[in-house]
Formats: structure tokens, C-alpha cells, sequence
């Protein structure tokens, strides 16, 4: 008689890598962070020399808006990741996704709250100035995500 093989608790579960709402995620999250860096780059009003305008013009029409829209989109990419069809939303992955999070948000109001004297030498930081604690709030919310799946 051949003995069963009884499944191991600790060892993980597998899935696809490249699920379609990993790709996504993957893509919000990208996108997210290029539309920060854009308009951080192209519409710097501290930039030496000064840049009277950029392209297209209505992200600067946008203002402070474009912060919305790539943080939104990067905290809706991590939301994404946390389903169980994605590495992040599975096994020892959702605690890296939490964790991630929950130190990232961490860093962020700490980092806020020990340079909020003179922001100026911090990219991102210096235009944000208060919504620095909603950035940080919101990577924390998105650890909560992550927590919910937790088993």
C-alpha cells in the first residue's frame, strides 16, 4: 500500500505569475508613477531655469489634481494585486503586500514629520506639504486590503 501524502500547511500555494488582473495591476501601478513623475518633471515651478509652461496643458490646468490621479492610481494598482489570482494576493505574498504597505505609509508621515520644517530639498513632498498625511494614510488603508486577505 502506498502512503498518502499529506499536504504540508506551511508550503505555499501556487498560481500564474502573469494573471490578466496582475497585468493590470502592474500597469495602474506604472502609470501611476509615471503620471507623478511627469508632471513633477514637466511642470516644476521651482525648476532653475524657471519653465513657463509644459506640454499637454491640461495637466497643468490639473494643478494639484495630478498628485490625485497618480497616487489614486498607484493605491488602485496595489488594490488590485491583493486578489488571490495574483503572487501578491496569495500565500506569503499578501504579508509582503501588507507589511510593504504598512512601512511605506509609516515612512512617509514619519518622513513628512521630521523634514516638514524645510521641504524644499524633498521632490513630491514640497508640492504636496500637508496631503503628505493622506499619502501616508492611504498606503496604510491599502495595507489593510491586503490584511483582509490574510489567512
Amino acid at each position: 500500500m502506498s502512503k498518502l501524502k499529506a499536504k504540508d500547511p506551511l508550503a505555499p500555494e501556487r498560481g500564474p505569475v502573469a494573471s490578466p488582473r496582475f497585468i493590470v495591476a502592474l500597469v495602474l501601478m506604472v502609470l501611476g508613477i509615471a503620471w507623478i513623475a511627469y508632471y513633477y518633471i514637466a511642470f516644476d515651478p521651482m525648476a532653475v531655469p524657471a519653465k513657463t509652461g509644459g506640454s499637454p496643458a491640461f495637466l497643468r490646468d490639473l494643478g494639484d489634481w495630478n498628485y490625485l490621479i497618480g497616487f489614486g492610481l498607484l493605491m488602485v494598482g496595489l488594490i488590485v494585486s491583493a486578489h488571490p489570482s495574483t503572487p501578491l494576493g496569495r500565500g506569503r505574498g499578501v504579508v509582503v503586500g501588507m507589511l510593504g504597505c504598512f512601512l511605506v505609509g509609516l515612512l512617509w508621515i514619519c518622513t513628512y514629520y521630521v523634514f516638514s520644517n524645510d521641504l524644499s530639498s524633498i521632490p513630491v513632498f514640497d508640492d504636496l506639504g500637508q496631503k503628505n498625511l493622506f499619502v501616508g494614510i492611504a498606503f496604510m488603508a491599502v495595507g489593510f486590503t491586503f490584511a483582509t486577505r490574510w489567512e
